[in-house]
Formats: C-alpha cells, structure tokens, sequence
C-alpha cells in the first residue's frame, strides 16, 4: 500500500509542471495594444510575443487597436472572453486618467485587471529647432507672449497631462494638439507641424540625437541613461512637470487566478532574459516587475494623484 502510494506521488510531482504549463495558453492568443504601431507598448507587446511564441509553440499575435487615448483596445479587451487568449498592453493613463476626463467611459477601469506593470518611462519635452529655444525657461518664456503648440499621443495622454501641468505652473499659453499615438505626435515635432512635444522617450531620443528634435528635459525623476545630457524638469526648476509613463499587460477582471498567475511568471521569465531586458533599456525603459495587489495598489495612487491635477486644471477631452 505504502509503495503504490508513493509511486502516486513521485508521478503526481513529475506531472506538476505539465499540468501547470497547460494553464495558459491553451490556444493561440492575441497581444491587443491599444495604441498604434512603433510606440513603447506595441514594441514591448512584440518582443514578449516573440519569446513566448517560441516557448509554447503556440501563435501569439500582436494586433494593435488605438483611438480615444486607449480607450478603443482597453474596452475590447474587456468585453473579451476572460480565458487568457486576448491581452491588454497599454500605458497607465488609460486607467489613471480617462476616467477623470472621459464623461462615457466605454468600460469601467475595475473591467480589467493587471497581469504586470511591465516597465515605466519618462516623457520628453523637445522642440522643432526652428523654435530657437534652447531650455525650459526659453519655453516659457515665449509662451506667455504668444501661444506654443504641443503635440502629446492623444486627449487624456500623459503629455496632455504635462501641458496642462505646465500651463498651471507657469501661465504658459499652450495650445495642446492630441495625436493617435506617439509616433504620429512625434512625427508633427519633426515636420514642425508643431512647436513642441511632450511624448514617450524612447520614440524622441533618436530624432535627438539626430538633431532634428532639441531636446529641453525629461519628465522622469532621474536623468536618462541613454541621454544623460537633458536636464529633468525638476533641474530645470518645474518639478510640478515630473511624470513617468508606466507600460501595462491587462486582462478581464473575471480571468481565472490560475491563469493570471501563469501568465504573470510566463511574462516575468521573458522580460528576465538578459536579451529582452537589453531591448528595454535600449528603448530607455525599465524594468518594474509589479504584479498583483502591487500592481494594482500603483494603478490606484496614480489616479488619485491625476484625478486632482485635473479637477485643478480644468483638463479635457479636445
């Protein structure tokens, strides 16, 4: 009896990792990012799709579904099956901010919950060279006398929030031009369609260093690494302006435990290979990791944080 019972155990403990890797994913799944290609979210949506597709032999699909500042993608997701086939990536504004400013929110924040706060960023604020200004105080300077265009990556976007956030600690005049996403609000910098911008760091360093973007700081509390040079708004004497982007993986609310747990490990084992976690720094995005109540306990502070900032600013949807 002894022997048969113990022959039951060693094979239950030698199946454990197969049961557990049949968690998720059962089938193929879909990475929803809810903004448009070539952005932050989309490129950490694919390097994670990569890895994972090549681990499980099953297809991971990368759609991108931007609009409303997020709010396209998060309600699909939402309205998803909660089986682990269909994943959010997205930023933190989308539940940290629309909310605030959005008066027919098309799904409620609570619809969705974290798998992992997978990296956070700063913005950047650069100009069209053609401006002339050289710093922060050059900014603002001009835009008390004259109104100064900023693109951001979209109504409710954590640059939307920097622009009201500047004009409330200044008295700059600015004129804030939402785009769908932070490439095309990058892009407006470059053909200087726009006087300035204040986007996600990674997609406006290499239009820095090529000279065609002047970079005047950066949002986060540290100096970049990869451009050391751009003081922070806080060394440029406007630490109301300090913000840090952070990038999400999102499912339905109702997703079993187990399979958020899976996927949760499945998406931190990815992001500790020293190859993926290369990738993120080279885009200047680091590694946070939170998950869970964590996770959830940020999204939450954030929120608090933005929701009165805009009931002082008086931010809209435009």
């Amino acid at each position: 009896m002894m022997k048969r019972l113990l022959a039951a155990a060693l094979l239950a403990a030698a199946l454990a990792p197969a049961v557990a890797q049949t968690v998720w994913p059962t089938k193929p799944v879909k990475f929803l990012n809810s903004f448009p290609p070539g952005g932050p979210s989309d490129l950490i949506a694919r390097s994670i799709a990569d890895v994972l597709a090549n681990q499980f032999k099953q297809p991971f699909i990368v759609e991108n579904k931007p609009g409303a500042s997020g709010n396209i993608g998060s309600d699909a997701v939402a309205k998803a099956a909660p089986d682990g086939s269909t994943v959010l990536f997205g930023i933190d504004s989308t539940f940290t901010v629309n909310p605030h400013i959005y008066k027919g929110m098309p799904f409620k924040p609570a619809d969705l919950r974290p798998v992992l706060v997978i990296a956070s960023s700063g913005l950047l604020v650069g100009v069209h060279p053609s401006t002339g200004f050289r710093t922060m105080q050059d900014l603002v300077a001009a835009a008390k006398v004259k109104s100064v265009t900023f693109s951001s990556a979209g109504s409710g976007s954590p640059g939307h929030l920097a622009a009201e956030l500047l004009t409330e600690a200044t008295g700059a005049k600015i004129t804030h031009v939402p785009y769908k996403g932070n490439t095309p609000a990058v892009t407006a910098v470059l053909s200087g369609e726009v006087d300035a911008g204040v986007l996600a760091t990674p997609g406006m360093l290499p239009h820095v260093k090529a000279g065609k973007i002047t970079p005047l700081a950066v949002t986060s509390r540290t100096r970049s690494t990869l451009a050391p040079g751009i003081p922070t708004v806080a060394e440029a004497g406007l630490p109301q302006l300090e913000q840090e982007v952070l990038y999400l993986a999102m499912v339905p609310a109702a997703t079993p435990e187990p399979v958020v747990q899976a996927m949760q490990k499945a998406m931190a084992d990815a992001l500790a290979r020293p190859d993926l976690r290369a990738r993120l720094e080279g885009l200047d995005l680091h590694y946070e990791g939170l998950a869970g109540a964590a996770a959830g306990k940020r999204l939450a502070e954030l929120s608090d944080r933005y929701g009165k900032v805009i009931r002082v600013t008086g931010m809209k949807v435009e």
